[in-house]
Order: C-alpha cells, then structure tokens, then sequence
C-alpha cells in the first residue's frame, strides 16, 4: 500500500504533469508541422524538380522495370527507395529549421522581458549612512 501511495505522489507532481502536457502538445505539434512540409512545402519543391514525387524515386535492386510505381516494384522484389529516404531528410531538415526558428522567437521574447524586468538601479546611500562613511574613514587616518 505504501508503494501505491507513493506513486500517486510521484504521479501528482508537477513535473510529471508538466511533462505529460508537453509530450501531447508536443505530438500535437508534430502532427501540424507534418502537414506543413507534406502538404505545403514538399508540393511546390517537388514541381521545381520535375513535378514528380520523391517517394516514388528508387533504384530496383533485381531485374524489375524501373517505370513501375515503387509500390508496385517492391512487390516484385527488393529496391532501394532513396526517394523516400530523401522525402523525411528534407522533412526533418525542414522541421529542424521550423522549431529552431520557434526557439529563437521565444529566446528574443524572454530576453527582452527579463531586460524590461530588472530591477533599478540601487538608491544611493541614506544621508546616515553616509555619514557614518565619513566618520570611519576619519577615524582610520
């Protein structure tokens, strides 16, 4: 029974549940950022090339006709999708450069608003104080 009580306090934390919500926004995000670079960006890039899509670029690795469809050839035998190998690189490079492009917005923000909060500069000295200064340096001479 301790073991259970001590789990839900672990459970309860706020770090687990901080790193709970992360990891669903986090998988949420990912699902939005897929779509981006699949729906979005990869179209107009695939047309630059040749209008073709990467996912169907391979190399057959027997005797196949390199004109069938990569879903076709790979039921004919083994093959070297390079295609979609390229198609996630360049998806990653691109996701690479969306969230660093993302943390670099939340730094300038954050920089800016610890500029904005710090603190004024320190009051100078209550005239006693300062006083008192003078009075101890004279007595050290």
């Amino acid at each position: 029974m301790a073991m259970l009580h001590e789990f839900k306090q672990f459970a309860m934390k706020g770090n687990v549940i901080d790193l709970a919500v992360g990891v669903i926004i986090g998988a949420a995000f990912a699902k939005i950022v897929d779509s981006l670079v699949q729906d979005i960006i990869m179209p107009p890039i695939g047309k630059l090339i040749g209008g073709l899509d990467f996912a169907n670029y391979y190399l057959p690795l027997n005797n196949q006709d390199p004109n069938l469809s990569l879903v076709e050839a790979k039921k004919l035998g083994a093959v070297l999708a390079y295609g979609n190998f390229l198609t996630i690189l360049l998806n990653f490079v691109i996701l690479a450069f969306i969230i660093f492009q993302m943390v670099r917005l939340v730094h300038k923000a954050r920089n800016k608003l610890e500029a904005n909060a710090k603190p004024a500069e320190e009051a100078p000295p209550a005239e006693d104080i300062v006083l008192l200064r003078e009075i101890r340096d004279a007595l050290r001479k």
